[in-house]
């Protein structure tokens, strides 16, 4: 494994991070039980990853905790809390009795990075003038080690929460989506987390459209329609085969993790799954050397100015 300072933290990170959410949510979602989880959890630490994500929402902090019990010590802890869905916000006596049920849920006194979840561009506000100073009292309290704060980048594709939050410089880590097909982070979040040495972790790096032709297919199509990919510039019928016929390259979600882990700006590369195998492979590739430079030429050339997909 390799290791990153995260930003301004001084955490020293593992450059693969373990997610425990996604469609997976360390295989509850697929029908396994909470000894699997926590197994999966156990087999990503011995694997050298000390950073594990997770969140009430996902329901695996329980597994995370049965796995950490013993060697807490050993892993960088990450939790989230949403402020809310649309009008139906979240008080700040709210997110701390959320904050105080991952503690219980993780068996632990603090956590080291405490996320406002999934924050859009009109709730921002909200959580500044609201949640924040919540947050900050339980920093000072001694259990929230640093403030992180995640878009929502299904909806905000082109970060414009982000971009406003990184401005204003209240949060230590940001979680921010990128990937092969959107790789506006680039020029929209990455200077300015690195201005203002904020800890980056990189969601959404394998989507839908990286793992599944048809939805690649769909995907390329209609971004070729709204005029963000020449059409002259792909196959249609298979726009990445350029990337899996690459010898170099040994399969698209490899490459997928390659071209995120080597982005300047970014730290921790988070994967998910309820699979030690799937899990062993996705460290192997976030591993990996960069991508050639004619096929980074070539995934700009395509997809350098998309801004409105995420990959699902």
């Amino acid at each position: 494994m390799k290791y990153v300072r995260l930003g301004r933290t001084g955490l020293e990170v593992s450059v693969a991070g373990l997610g425990c959410g996604g469609h997976s949510r360390l295989g509850l979602a697929t029908g396994h039980d909470e000894a699997h989880a926590a197994n999966l959890v156990a087999a990503a630490i011995d694997l050298g990853i000390n950073f594990i994500d997770t969140a009430r929402a996902y329901g695996t902090e329980a597994a995370v905790a049965a796995a950490i019990r013993g060697r807490r010590d050993r892993v960088v802890l990450s939790s989230k809390a949403s402020p809310g869905w649309g009008d139906e916000l979240v008080s700040a006596a709210g997110l701390r009795e959320s904050l105080e049920k991952s503690l219980r849920r993780l068996d632990t006194d603090y956590i080291d990075v405490f996320h406002l979840h999934g924050v859009t561009a009109a709730q921002y506000r909200y959580c500044i003038n609201e949640l924040l100073p919540e947050l900050q009292r339980q920093q000072q309290a001694g259990r929230i080690r640093f403030l992180g704060i995640t878009e929502r980048f299904v909806s905000d594709t082109g970060h414009a929460m982000l971009a406003e939050s990184l401005v204003e410089d209240y949060f230590d880590v940001v979680m921010v989506g990128h990937n092969l097909l959107n790789p506006s982070a680039r020029a929209r979040v990455f200077p300015l987390t690195q201005q203002h040495d904020v800890g980056t972790l990189i969601m959404f790096a394998v989507r839908r459209a990286l793992t599944h032709a048809d939805a690649a297919r769909e995907v390329v199509s209609a971004l070729i329609a709204d005029g963000q990919v020449a059409a002259d510039a792909v196959d249609a019928r298979d726009p990445l085969r350029f990337l899996t016929q690459h010898p170099e390259v040994a399969s698209l979600t490899e490459a997928a993790y390659r071209f995120c882990r080597h982005e300047p700006g970014a730290d921790v590369i988070l994967t998910g799954t309820g699979n030690i195998d799937h899990l062993r492979a996705n460290v192997g590739a976030i591993l990996a050397p960069p991508l050639p430079a004619a096929v980074l030429e070539t995934l700009e050339r395509i997809f350098g100015c998309v801004d409105s997909v995420s990959g699902n």
